[in-house]
């Protein structure tokens, strides 16, 4: 009986932390764009909907004044025209408006351009991805004299699931999921290096819930940050026509906590799949360990 209490205690802890690890992803009917999970995903959002208080009364405002000339002016009922060809008031109005829409809307986004454009002088983890047809390998800065931890990331196929342990397609959803995610620790401020091969063409590193797009570029490294705020499991995709299999070359982006992510950098560098494995348990691992508990205790 106190093994069965004591399980089901445990299974109740594992659900609730489980529910902030949720993968961030898109979903079906989405109309609005995904949860910030960075400050500069929280400032676009702020910004979107800030618009929509100018855009929204522009777009009635217009559709009023086509109704009104379509009603009131039309051959039917206003047969003979007028001929006015000036009215100083109105020009006076509609150049102002405009001038003042622009100024509202301009500020903040100079404002948010600054934040997203300007990079933290000390970031906590330097990271390079550089874009191939058709995957992205990621490099991570090490310390000097030691060799950089780098991998390859492909879209993960059907039927590869089995073997990565990743059959969930609600966690790991098909055309998303990658065999070895970019891990990074919560909380703190990554500053990331974006290219592509020498050889290749224009691909582009998205990640929505970060408020991340910028291009890969053969030939040049153009640069980038973002600071996770929580943990979860975040997908993107090259947002740049890269050639036929564009549409497969999903980004994926597991935050983990400090420790875990400690331990799996300083396994990966020796078997990348066994700490890819081990995180995995660690993360996604727990509902399965309270049900052998709960079998235990039956």
């Amino acid at each position: 009986m106190t093994n069965r209490i004591y399980a089901s205690l445990m299974g109740s802890i594992c659900l609730l932390t489980a529910a902030g690890a949720n993968a961030d992803q898109p979903k079906e009917w989405q109309m609005g764009l995904q949860e910030a999970a960075t400050p500069i995903m929280h400032e676009i959002r702020w910004f979107e909907q800030y618009t929509l208080w100018f855009i929204v009364p522009v777009t009635l405002f217009v559709l009023v004044l086509l109704i009104i000339v379509g009603v009131k002016f039309r051959a039917r009922a206003n047969p003979v025209p007028s001929k006015t060809s000036h009215n100083t008031a109105i020009e006076i109005v509609w150049t102002l408006a405009p001038v003042l829409i622009l100024m509202f809307l301009a500020f903040p986004s100079f404002n948010l351009l600054n934040a997203q454009l300007t990079q933290p002088e000390n970031p906590d983890l330097t990271l390079k991805a550089t874009a191939t047809q058709w995957q992205w390998n990621y490099e991570y800065a090490a310390a000097e004299g030691a060799e950089p931890l780098a991998f390859d990331s492909y879209m993960l196929k059907d039927a590869d699931r089995a073997a990565a342990g990743k059959d969930d397609k609600a966690r790991y959803p098909r055309l998303l999921a990658v065999d070895n995610e970019m891990v990074v620790p919560v909380g703190k401020t990554v500053r990331l290096l974006v290219t592509a091969a020498p050889t290749d063409v224009i691909h582009a590193f998205a990640m929505p819930a970060f408020g991340v797009k910028i291009d890969a570029v053969p030939g040049r490294l153009n640069e980038t940050w973002f600071k996770p705020e929580k943990e979860g499991l975040y997908y993107g995709q090259c947002s740049e026509l890269c050639g036929k299999d564009h549409a497969f070359m999903p980004i994926a982006i597991r935050v983990v906590s400090e420790e875990q992510y400690k331990t799996w950098h300083d396994a990966a560098a020796a078997d990348l799949s066994g700490a890819n494995r081990a995180l995995m348990a660690s993360v996604d691992g727990a509902p399965r360990s309270v049900q052998v508990a709960e079998n235990e205790a039956k």
